[in-house]
């Protein structure tokens, strides 16, 4: 095959495979990020869990200022003035919430892990099934996205230390599917693999 683009030969083929062929890097860098993320949540799981509380509940109080800024800024005869202003006061209410009663967050929080975890690791599965190269690393990071999701809904009121270390040991594990599909990906891309 001297002279034949790889890229061109698998879009042939398969042209969602072509796609990541072309965008190894990205995948990568996502496996890169991931391995990162998983271990400064392992091994600072008290930081992890506090830092993503603290992040929260900034964003929701400033959310919240910006929803009253809009509502004070509406002409009263508009319709969304009194939603504007209900959304800006419940943020407010929930970011202090988070800062007030930290364990109630981290619950909730679980839980919406959870949940994305769950998505997530389907999407990936059904993404999975829909290709040839790399099939495999997609479906082992798909299970371990459901398993993980699935660990969290069972038990949701964990210690924020051991739901770090889960999040970690996840975000690890998924990173690694990802960053050795991506290098998978480059050696094809470069008439390698």
């Amino acid at each position: 095959m001297i002279g034949v683009n790889v890229s061109e030969s698998t879009s042939k083929f398969d042209p969602a495979a072509a796609v990541l062929v072309q965008n190894w890097w990205a995948i990568t860098m996502r496996g890169a990020l991931g391995i990162l993320f998983g271990l400064v949540a392992i091994f600072l799981p008290g930081a992890t869990m506090l830092s993503l509380l603290l992040l929260f509940a900034t964003y929701v109080f400033v959310d919240g200022i910006f929803a009253i800024v809009c509502a004070v800024g509406t002409p009263r005869q508009h319709k969304p003035i009194g939603l504007f202003m209900l959304e800006g006061i419940v943020n407010i209410i929930l970011a202090i919430i988070a800062i007030a009663w930290p364990g109630i967050t981290v619950v909730a929080f679980v839980l919406v892990v959870a949940l994305w975890a769950i998505l997530s690791g389907g999407l990936i599965l059904a993404a999975a099934f829909c290709l040839d190269d790399g099939r495999w690393w997609l479906v082992f990071g798909g299970i371990a996205s459901l398993i993980y999701g699935v660990l969290l809904v069972a038990a949701p009121t964990i210690g924020t230390v051991v739901q770090a270390w889960w999040l970690g040991t996840y975000v690890l594990v998924f990173g690694f599917a990802l960053f050795v599909l991506g290098l998978r990906l480059q050696a094809r891309q470069d008439g390698l693999g």
